[in-house]
């Protein structure tokens, strides 16, 4: 079984950059599960229903955000307005699942594989968001252990919406051996660390952002230097230059859950 984890889609130019490429990787990796996380998705500051419709209309299956999955305040009921056993779109985006309970939204999905030779094999998409240097958020290694009692498939990834890669590479000890991936996302620089661990877990400290790599993670680098250099504070824009995509492939035994190979795609225009 062969799983795609697209890295944060940022504003427009990761959107096309995604849409120049999204077919023709999952058609030749024969692609039975895609994930995307979004959280960036909306001129680099959150995500709406319209521009999550796009991308499921590109194949993604499962959607994942971070700390920027409220930006958009029009997305809340949306979130909001679907049963916790839904399939429907709405219900496939999902925000951090340790969040202070009560929000709108689900941070775990349980679905079944729609086409290919895996049809109707049960998975699991968790999204997690780190606590070290981030706000809003329960203690996530806890967290992932009572959510994963409750979960019955053996295809299992999780999306780590980290800053800190001790708190990543921490989180993916924790879970080795009880889930097929755990992919960390935020920092929006892809980490050359992608390796099976020894309890059959896929891991990568950072798959990296799917948007313009002429800027400063994302944004106009000129902004930024600008606040760098003068301490003053302005407003970010997204940059426009050298759009990238940035993915994860990983191979898995749709029996065990356990993954064989993880690989590290990066493709510009």
């Amino acid at each position: 079984m062969n799983i795609l984890f697209v890295g944060d889609i940022f504003g427009s130019p990761g959107r096309r950059i995604v849409r120049e490429h999204i077919g023709h990787i999952r058609q030749a990796h024969n692609v039975d599960l895609t994930i995307m996380n979004v959280e960036n998705a909306a001129g680099g500051f959150g995500v709406t229903p319209q521009i999550a419709d796009e991308l499921f209309e590109l194949g993604a299956d499962v959607m994942t955000t971070g700390n920027h999955v409220w930006d958009k305040r029009e997305l809340l009921d949306y979130l909001a307005s679907v049963p916790a056993d839904s399939h429907a779109r709405a219900r496939r985006i999902l925000r951090p699942a340790n969040m202070q309970p009560g929000l709108p939204g689900y941070g775990v999905y349980e679905g079944t594989i729609a086409d290919g030779p895996n049809k109707g094999l049960p998975y699991a998409v968790l999204n997690l968001m780190g606590k070290v240097f981030m706000s809003g958020t329960n203690d996530p290694f806890n967290g992932a252990t009572d959510l994963l009692s409750r979960i019955k498939a053996k295809v299992i990834v999780v999306d780590f919406h980290a800053e800190a890669t001790s708190e990543k590479v921490a989180m993916g000890w924790h879970l080795d051996g009880k889930v097929t991936a755990v992919l960390g996302t935020h920092t929006h620089i892809p980490t050359a660390d992608e390796r099976v661990l020894p309890g059959g877990t896929a891991y990568q400290t950072d798959v990296g952002m799917s948007g313009p790599y002429d800027s400063v993670i994302g944004v106009d680098k000129d902004l930024v230097l600008h606040r760098f250099l003068t301490g003053m504070p302005g407003k970010f824009e997204p940059a426009k230059g050298n759009p990238k995509i940035c993915a994860a492939l990983i191979a898995c035994d749709p029996g065990t859950g356990r993954a064989t190979a993880i690989q590290r795609i990066m493709l510009g225009e």
